[in-house]
């Protein structure tokens, strides 16, 4: 029988390994919750949650064809053992899998299984990242040629194979898993009709506003694609969401010109550029897995880990920092499991500057707040929003000015922040500046109805800009900057590089699909 071993490629639409695998013979469709996977840090029920709706709907679509899907819970490789002695197991088919450090090392377990076994295992490329790759210098010519191929229907024709362990059928909850956390009502649906339908509506709907929305929490939500937990399931392809975008370009081309049709194509060349993106960050941890736990650039390791403070990252966490944009932003997060990517940017930002706490744990946090957690763009962000990359400009957010510029009436920050809803208009981005009066009249008292600041940010955010420029100075800095970006830097498709060689920032710095 020939396996096709389901990840974070849920559909039955341009999925090669499907296809391949029914022109080879009787097809086995497997998906196995892996119990040291869901035990890592940056897992939350949320994600069980999301997941499991997308599996019961893949279900679906897979009996539709003819095939049921097999869902077991185990070791992977002791799972393959057992299959393959209960009946032959003739191949074994995925698509290749960027994610955490975890899932490297069961993917060399596989392998091993697989080798030991003389069993084949033909993984084929997803999306734009390339496995083994030699450089950078022609990676924009190879998203291209992936994306270039119309995307693949779904197999007209599966002979399914017997099913073996059938008994063994199961589909964990979040409390049988030991899973501290609980998912939450308020995140994205899974499934193929709602990636269908987010990606419908972004493109008849929400395109026009999208490059004017996608900065503020406020027009974010539904200003943005959505598309993103869709994608890191792989409930969509992104080549199926490449087309859309190309063939809605067509229509706007044939459209007379005008306002319309000018925020149209803007809209989809800023969102094809974050399609790019998707892939390029995805590439560094491709290329580089250790990312995940050590700084990209050697030089920043040691920088902050030693002043650590649990205090200021709890408050963090809880969105109790006495920056109401800031604690509005988390909350936002903690209850939906989605914000828009200037946020997440700010939120890192102020973890990292004006807090001080090393990267990783607040990197943790996050990856278990966002429903679209993909670790290939997720763990490059965080370095990248940490300034430890050495390539990138330094971005600190003022999260008083952050508030006023992208909520200025409030509103926003009093839908999450209740407690700060009397607070007088003009002193809400900074309502430790209350009087006492002010305080008892608007029924926050700052220290115990609200938390005093846990730092001064404009202080901080100085020290801190001076503690990163000093590495950038350092005599072996610019040696390990060229070393950074020849492994992972950004570079022009080949026909339209330049002659010219020399070190410049990575141009990934601005708005990625960091939740787009």
């Amino acid at each position: 029988m020939q396996i096709v071993w389901f990840k974070r490629d849920l559909r039955v639409t341009d999925h090669a390994p499907l296809s391949l695998a029914a022109a080879a013979g009787p097809v086995l469709a497997l998906y196995v919750y892996e119990p040291r996977l869901l035990a890592e840090p940056d897992v939350d029920a949320r994600h069980l949650g999301f997941l499991n709706e997308a599996l019961d709907d893949l279900c679906r679509r897979l009996q539709a064809l003819g095939l049921n899907l097999l869902r077991l819970c185990g070791d992977l490789p002791a799972l393959l053992d057992r299959l393959h002695t209960a009946g032959r197991i003739d191949g074994l088919w995925s698509h290749e899998e960027t994610g955490n450090l975890a899932s490297f090392a069961r993917d060399r377990a596989v392998a091993d299984w697989c080798r030991q076994n003389g069993v084949p295992w033909r993984e084929l490329p997803s999306g734009g990242v390339v496995r083994r790759l030699k450089d950078r210098d022609n990676w924009s010519d190879c998203w291209m040629h992936r994306m270039t191929p119309t995307p693949l229907p779904a197999p007209p024709c599966i002979t399914p194979a017997r099913w073996p362990l059938a008994g063994m059928q199961c589909a964990p909850t979040a409390a049988g898993l030991g899973l501290a956390s609980s998912d939450i009502p308020d995140r994205q649906r899974a499934g193929r009709a709602h990636a269908q339908e987010a990606l419908a509506h972004f493109l008849t709907q929400r395109l026009l506003q999208y490059r004017q929305g996608m900065s503020s929490p406020l027009s974010g939500a539904h200003d943005c694609s959505r598309l993103s937990p869709h994608l890191s399931h792989g409930t969509l392809s992104l080549r199926e969401v490449v087309h859309a975008v190309w063939r809605e370009r067509t229509h706007w081309f044939a459209q007379p010109a005008g306002v319309h049709a000018r925020a149209a194509l803007a809209g989809l060349k800023s969102f094809e550029s974050r399609l790019h993106w998707h892939c390029h960050f995805i590439q560094k941890l491709e290329s580089e897995p250790e990312i995940e736990r050590r700084a990209v650039n050697r030089l920043y390791d040691g920088l902050r880990e030693a002043d650590f403070s649990a205090a200021r990252h709890r408050a963090w966490c809880a969105g109790e920092t006495g920056y109401p944009f800031i604690d509005a932003c988390m909350r936002a997060l903690h209850a939906t499991g989605w914000i828009n990517f200037r946020m997440r940017a700010m939120l890192l930002s102020f973890s990292s500057y004006q807090l001080w706490n090393h990267w990783r744990e607040p990197g943790l946090h996050l990856a278990r707040m966002f429903t679209d957690y993909e670790p290939g763009i997720h763990w490059p962000q965080v370095q990248m929003q940490s300034g430890v990359t050495g390539i990138n400009a330094l971005r600190i957010y003022n999260p008083v000015k952050q508030q006023l510029d992208h909520d200025p009436k409030g509103i926003f920050v009093r839908r999450w922040l209740p407690e700060l809803a009397r607070v007088p208009q003009n002193l809400l981005a900074q309502p430790w500046l209350m009087s006492e009066a002010q305080q008892r009249e608007a029924g926050c008292l700052i220290g115990r109805d609200y938390p005093a600041p846990v730092v001064d940010h404009v202080a901080a955010a100085r020290a801190a800009r001076d503690a990163v420029w000093a590495v950038r100075k350092r005599p072996d800095a610019a040696a390990e900057a060229r070393r950074v970006f020849a492994q992972h830097g950004s570079r022009k498709p080949q026909r339209e590089q330049r002659a010219s060689r020399r070190v410049k920032p990575d141009d990934g710095g601005g708005q990625t699909d960091f939740g787009f």
